[in-house]
C-alpha cells in the first residue's frame, strides 16, 4: 500500500458549546471566576478591591483653571518708567520689559499698588482695577477703551 492509496476517515465536527464570543466552550468568557457566571454585573470602575482611581481622584484637592493668570502691573512700576504724556500699551509694557512677551497672549492688569503723579494714558486691552482707574483720573490720565 502506498501513501496515496490511503483513504482519509472523516473527521466528527467539534462540539459548539455555550455560544456567544469567539466560539469554543466558555462563549468567550475565560474560565470561573465572577464575570464568567451568569447574570454577572460588576460595576465597571471596580478594580478587584483596590482602590480605583476615581476613588483615589476624589482625594486630589484643588482646582487649576485653563486660563492663565493675567500678568499684574503695579501703578508705582509705571511711576518709574514712564514719562508724563506716555501712551501706555501691551506692546509698550513689553519693549519696556515691564512684562514677558507672554502678556499679549494672557492679558495684563494694572492694580493699585503705589501712588501715581504723572498723566498717562491707557490704551484699550488691558484691565484696571477701579482704585487704578480712580488714581489714573485723578493724576489728570486717560483711559481709551
Amino acid at each position: 500500500m502506498q501513501i496515496h492509496q490511503l483513504k482519509l476517515k472523516k473527521r466528527k465536527d467539534k462540539k459548539t458549546v455555550g455560544r456567544g464570543g469567539k466560539r469554543g466552550t466558555y462563549s468567550g468568557k475565560g474560565n470561573k471566576g465572577q464575570k464568567a457566571r451568569s447574570g454577572a454585573k460588576i460595576n465597571p470602575l471596580f478594580e478587584g478591591g483596590r482602590s480605583s482611581l476615581i476613588m483615589r481622584l476624589k482625594k486630589v484637592r484643588g482646582f487649576k483653571s485653563r486660563n492663565a493668570k493675567k500678568t499684574i502691573v503695579k501703578l508705582e512700576a509705571l511711576e518709574k518708567i514712564f514719562k508724563n504724556g506716555d501712551t501706555i500699551s501691551i506692546e509698550t509694557l513689553i519693549s519696556s520689559k515691564l512684562v514677558a512677551k507672554t502678556a499679549k497672549k494672557n492679558g495684563v492688569k494694572i492694580l493699585a499698588t503705589g501712588a501715581i503723579t504723572k498723566k498717562l494714558t491707557i490704551s484699550a486691552g488691558i484691565l484696571l482695577s477701579q482704585t487704578a482707574k480712580d488714581a489714573i483720573i485723578k493724576a489728570g490720565g486717560k483711559i481709551t477703551q
